[in-house]
């Protein structure tokens, strides 16, 4: 019931966010359109767009918690590790996203739609004065709930909540997010229609004759995907040797810059799924794929580094198809794949490209699968997804937003002041802690299990307690000893077993 409530709420607030961007879209795309009638339209657009990125540069600057995508910061709620209060998160995130991605800059709805799915979750949580277990499950439905409303996928959705954001399998906290997701999803269908998000056209399915293109795609995208990694995290350190701006102006720049781009190709604005469509109907030129790719890739790390309320979701995908499409063309060019086949690539370089930066293999085959509205390429999906998976693991990259929570806890004040502090982990198979009895382990100084979650029941744990793999702990540790006790703890729990 709780997870019908929430499913509903958040269907509404994000189906309304996404709406109030779309006409943002439309009506900044037809105000470009109508400066090159009059072109004296350009100053007072300009003042206008200075004047906005500094108010929203100021609201981002002085409520940390609405930057970015808004996915870090709900792994860090859901961990222990982090914490935010919902209604003000809520609102300042819905008018500064629809502000901030609604004007044309290289942002997504995605991020910002989990973020504001999770503070309805937490909302409706504190509203009712539920325990700390169910408040983190409420958090976790109203993630999935906001990514099903945005995208229409609402497994893809669940299972990246699961997989990527709460780590955590238990059937109470599935079976909750899938029912809010699955609710949401109708609530935004009713909005939006049936027809999938990127409703891509193909001739033809992929040959097994030329599955060895996948192989090399998967490894070009696992490269690129690592050059976004180390871009993305680099941004605050490249962004603060600009002394002469305050970190509150620094919207002012993608502001500003955005309005060249607007105004010789309106079509590229916002986060791209328009775009995916675009190039997937008119498969362009090896030419205009390579300048796309440089403009998607150079300005959505601006449009980011700005620090306004946005995500990297969508334009990770734009850039993956834009990646796709130039290998087609390329492979077309030189004799080794038919232009039919280009728009398939699009499709499978989203995937991978997204599995790799992200390290979420199974929710980007999923995802696509739902956004495309085709299970025909669920193999192809899942090679390239793997092949870039492994390549960015080689090279030593880590899941982007758990890079990014890590950052986040660095330099944010943002922190529970309570003397005691909640985590909670779910123990893994072949772990330290799979097996072992509470009394056999040596807990973080100052820590107390308060209780282990085993399906859907909650045991009240004791020294003798067993502690199995699929098991969900809560601790309670000291709040200036978080991180280190949770780091530990989660060792313990995910880790492989030294024995």
């Amino acid at each position: 019931m709780n997870g019908l409530l929430i499913g509903l709420i958040v269907g509404l607030v994000v189906s309304v966010f996404r709406l109030a961007i779309e006409y943002g879209l439309r009506l900044t795309i037809f105000v470009y359109q109508t400066m090159h009638k009059m072109p004296w339209l350009l100053i007072p657009w300009l003042i206008i767009s200075i004047l906005l990125a500094l108010l929203l540069g100021r609201m981002a600057h002085k409520n940390p918690s609405i930057q970015g995508s808004g996915i870090p910061q709900i792994e860090g709620q859901l961990a222990g590790s982090y914490e935010e209060k919902w209604w003000p998160v809520l609102w300042r995130k819905f008018i500064g996203g629809i502000l901030s991605i609604g004007t044309g800059l290289f942002l997504g709805r995605e991020g910002p739609s989990i973020q504001l799915g999770a503070t309805v979750g937490q909302g409706v949580a504190e509203i009712g004065h539920v325990g700390q277990i169910n408040r983190r499950v409420s958090i976790a439905s109203g993630a999935a709930a906001g990514l099903s409303a945005a995208f229409n996928a609402p497994v893809a959705s669940t299972l990246f909540i699961l997989e990527e954001v709460y780590h955590n399998f238990s059937p109470l906290v599935w079976l909750s997010a899938l029912v809010s997701a699955l609710t949401a999803n109708f609530v935004s269908l009713n909005f939006f229609g049936l027809t999938p998000v990127l409703h891509i056209a193909y001739s033809q399915s992929l040959p097994l004759s030329q599955y060895g293109h996948l192989i090399i795609l998967g490894i070009i995208l696992g490269l690129f995907g690592r050059l976004y990694q180390m871009t993305l995290l680099r941004l605050p350190q490249w962004f603060g040797k600009m002394k002469f701006m305050r970190p509150e102006w620094y919207p002012v720049i993608p502001f500003v810059l955005v309005i060249l781009i607007g105004w010789f190709w309106p079509d590229t604005l916002g986060g791209g799924n328009s775009l995916i469509i675009q190039i997937a109907q008119h498969n362009p030129s090896i030419g205009i794929f390579v300048g796309l790719l440089l403009l998607r890739f150079i300005f959505s790390m601006i449009s980011y580094g700005s620090n306004l309320p946005g995500g990297i979701f969508l334009p990770i995908l734009t850039i993956g198809a834009i990646i796709g499409g130039l290998y087609g063309q390329v492979m077309v060019s030189l004799g080794f794949l038919n232009a039919n086949l280009v728009s398939n690539f699009i499709i499978y370089a989203m995937a991978g490209y997204f599995a790799g930066i992200v390290k979420a293999p199974f929710t980007a085959i999923l995802l696509i699968t739902e956004m495309v509205g085709s299970l025909s390429h669920l193999m192809p999906l899942a090679v390239v997804s793997l092949v870039a998976f492994i390549v960015v693991d080689l090279l030593s990259g880590s899941p982007i937003y758990e890079s990014l929570l890590n950052k986040l806890i660095k330099r944010t004040s943002i922190i529970s002041k309570r003397q005691v502090s909640t985590i909670s982990t779910t123990i893994f198979m072949g772990a330290p802690l799979d097996g072992q009895q509470i009394r056999d382990f040596v807990w973080p100084k100052g820590s107390l299990v308060e209780s282990v979650r085993r399906g859907e029941n909650v045991i009240v744990p004791h020294g003798d307690t067993m502690l199995r793999a699929g098991d969900t702990i809560v601790i309670d540790v000291a709040a200036g000893a978080r991180q280190a006790a949770f780091a530990r703890v989660v060792a313990a729990a995910q880790g492989p077993s030294s024995n």
